[in-house]
C-alpha cells in the first residue's frame, strides 16, 4: 500500500557567522527519509538541537529543504528546495497556542481569514464550515466571537487544532504541542487527537519529549541525533529493544 506522506532524502542547513567576515555552513538535517500512512501517528524524538522543529518546519512548508523529497499521496509537494504552494494538506500546531494566534482578531475571523484565502468557499459555506469546525473539536458556536486571551490554555489549544483542521488536511504536525498542557487537559486532548484520527483518518506528526504520549499514540518512532536518523521502526519494538546508544539514552532519562 503507497503511504501517504513519504519524506526522501531530506536535508537542511544553515549559513552560521564563523568570524568577523566569515561565515560557516552547518547541516541541521541530514538524509532524513520515512513513511507515514494514513490514521497513522509517527512521533520523532530526540535531545535538543537534534533537528527536530527544524524538520517540523519542513514538512509544513514553513521552510524549505535544501534537497530531498516530500511527497503526499504520490504526489510530490517538495523537491530539492522547491514547494507546492498548496498550504492546506499539511498543517502545523505550535507548542505556544497563544503566541500563535492573533490577539486582535476574533476566533471566527481568523478561521473565516483560512477559509477566505485558501479555498473558493462563499460566506454561507464559510459561516457552515466554522460552525462545523468548532463543534469537531469541542468548542461552542459562540466561541467564534471571543478574542483569544478569553481562552483557558486548553480551549486555546483547541482553536489552534480548529485553524489546522479547517482546511481539511490529510496530515498535522505536532510540535511540542502538548508539552505545556497540565496533565489532565493534556489527556483531554489527546481523547480529541484519537477520535479525530479514528474519525476522519487523519495522519499525525508528533514531536515531543514525552515518551510516555509516545508510546501511548505513536504508531512509528525516529528518534534523531545532530539531525540524522539514528533509530526508525515500530513504536513498541524500539520501547522494547532500542538498538542506538541515543535511543537508549532517551529511554532511560
Amino acid at each position: 500500500m503507497q503511504p501517504l506522506l513519504k519524506v526522501q532524502a531530506l536535508s537542511k542547513s544553515f549559513n552560521l557567522r564563523a568570524g568577523l567576515f566569515s561565515r560557516k555552513r552547518f547541516s541541521v538535517l541530514k538524509d532524513i527519509s520515512f513513511c507515514l500512512g494514513q490514521g497513522e501517528t509517527i512521533a520523532i524524538i530526540g535531545e535538543t538541537g537534534s533537528g527536530k522543529s527544524t524538520l517540523a518546519k519542513l514538512l509544513a512548508g514553513a521552510d524549505n529543504a535544501d534537497k530531498g523529497q516530500i511527497l503526499l499521496d504520490g504526489n510530490i509537494i517538495e523537491n530539492d528546495g522547491l514547494r507546492d504552494n498548496d498550504c492546506r494538506h499539511i498543517r502545523m500546531i505550535f507548542q505556544d497556542s497563544e503566541a500563535s494566534l492573533n490577539p486582535g482578531l476574533t476566533i471566527g475571523d481568523m478561521l473565516n481569514d483560512c477559509l477566505q484565502y485558501n479555498t473558493d468557499l462563499n460566506k454561507e459555506a464559510r459561516e457552515e464550515k466554522i460552525k462545523q469546525t468548532l463543534a469537531k473539536v469541542g468548542l461552542l458556536l459562540d466561541h467564534q466571537h471571543y478574542y483569544p486571551h478569553m481562552f483557558s490554555s486548553g480551549q486555546l489549544q483547541r482553536i489552534a487544532l480548529a485553524r489546522a483542521l479547517i482546511l481539511d488536511p490529510k496530515v498535522v504536525v505536532l510540535d511540542e504541542a502538548l508539552s505545556s498542557l497540565d496533565p489532565s487537559v493534556r489527556a483531554q486532548t489527546v481523547n480529541l487527537l484519537l477520535r479525530l484520527q479514528k474519525d476522519t483518518g487523519l495522519s499525525y506528526v508528533l514531536i515531543t519529549h514525552h515518551l510516555s504520549l509516545v508510546r501511548h499514540i505513536s504508531d512509528q518512532l525516529v528518534v534523531l541525533d545532530h539531525g540524522e536518523i539514528v533509530e526508525y521502526g515500530q513504536t513498541e519494538a524500539i520501547f522494547q529493544d532500542p538498538q542506538s546508544v541515543v535511543t537508549q539514552k532517551l529511554l532511560n532519562c
